[in-house]
This record gives C-alpha cells, sequence and structure tokens, in this order.
C-alpha cells in the first residue's frame, strides 16, 4: 500500500506517521507566563537532536492559526522552559494536563503537580518527574499556519539520585526511570522491556577511515 502525502489532509498524514513512528518519547513541557503563572502540557512530536550543542525539540500543533496555545506563548514570552519526562507514575496526570484548558487555568492545580522552583530558568520543574531539562529558547522554526517546531538548548539536567549509577562516568539506569512512550492513538507503551543488540564490529578491510 502506498500513499501520497501531497493528496493527504492533514489529519490524514497525523493518523499514518502517528501509528507508525512509534514509541515516541513524551516531552512534558512546563513554562511559565511574564507574571509567573505556571503552564504544562505533553507533547509527543518530540526528541532529542545532539549533545553540541545540547538541543532537544518538540512541535506544537495550534487549534486556530495565530491562536498559540499557553506553552508556545509563554515560552515565545519568556525564552525558557523545562522538558520533563514521563514517568509511569504520572501517567494519569500527564493525561490531564493534555486536556484543552483555558488559558487562565491552572494546569499544575488542575492534575495535582507541584512545580519546583528551576535555578537557571523561570519556568518551573514538575516534581517528581525522574529527569527534567531546564531549556533556553534556541529557535523556534515555523512549519505553517498550525504548527511550529521549538528548538530548546540544555542548560541544565536534573536526575532523580536513585537511577545514578556513576555520575563521574554519567551511567544512568535507563530501565529503572520506567518511562512512557506514546503510541497510537490513546494507547501508550512501558519502556521497561529493553532488548539488547550489539554493534556489529566490520573487518579490518570494511572499517570506514
Amino acid at each position: 500500500m502506498k500513499f501520497d502525502f501531497s493528496t493527504l489532509s492533514p489529519i490524514e498524514r497525523y493518523k499514518l506517521i502517528s501509528s507508525t513512528v512509534v514509541p515516541r518519547p513524551i516531552a512534558w513541557v512546563s513554562t511559565c507566563d511574564a507574571e509567573g503563572n505556571p503552564n504544562a502540557g505533553p507533547f509527543s512530536f518530540f526528541n532529542a537532536f545532539g549533545e553540541d550543542p545540547p538541543i532537544l525539540g518538540f512541535a506544537i500543533n495550534d487549534r486556530r492559526p495565530g491562536d498559540r496555545k499557553d506553552t508556545g506563548r509563554n515560552i515565545r514570552e519568556t525564552g525558557d522552559f523545562v522538558v520533563n519526562m514521563v514517568a509511569e507514575h504520572h501517567a494519569a496526570e500527564m493525561n490531564i494536563t493534555a486536556a484543552e484548558f483555558r488559558p487562565e487555568v491552572d494546569e499544575f492545580a488542575e492534575a495535582g503537580l507541584v512545580p519546583v522552583p528551576s535555578e537557571m530558568v523561570k519556568a518551573p520543574r514538575i516534581g517528581g518527574s525522574p529527569v527534567s531539562f531546564e531549556c533556553k529558547l534556541f529557535q523556534i522554526i515555523e512549519l505553517g499556519p498550525h504548527r511550529s517546531l521549538v528548538l530548546g538548548r540544555i542548560v541544565l539536567m536534573h536526575v532523580v539520585d536513585e537511577v545514578v549509577l556513576d555520575a563521574s562516568r554519567f551511567y544512568i539506569d535507563t530501565p529503572k526511570l520506567k518511562m512512557l512512550g506514546r503510541m497510537q492513538g490513546n494507547s501508550y507503551v512501558r519502556t521497561g522491556d529493553a532488548l539488547e543488540i550489539l554493534r556489529v564490529i566490520p573487518g579490518p578491510d570494511k572499517i570506514a577511515e
């Protein structure tokens, strides 16, 4: 079966992409507005894009042209945000913050989340998240009237102590994080079932110079 994307509507493309590019990590993005009011929302079109500079990126889909979601509007106002990773124990709270609340509604309060002051950015962290990345806005790429790609430069990373195997060697017990991944529709996946595949080492005559 072939699908010509030039002939498909955005929702049809979304259904195909979101059901095949899986599992996707979830960026639980916390921000605040110019007055310091907090906001939180999950985004599953998200990933890391390198370590030099250290960049995280996620896409925001606006409901209508010019109707910026709270997350995007706050980032444009303050120039920073925090990406909190979603563990299994926060699945219900994350799902609550995915609802389309009015701008004046405090998602932290609605979901029973605890805002934790960040150290290098204005936006708060989400208390209890096993990993949080404090980010300064690097670039916003407008992808169209309804979607933008937000790129942030990581300035500080928080990891809960119990998953750090060796801080001097930067070893993290990844399975112990018990992260959630996004599948299609309302489906998610646990990441504890890892499959180890050793990298192939070419023979001496085939190694790239």
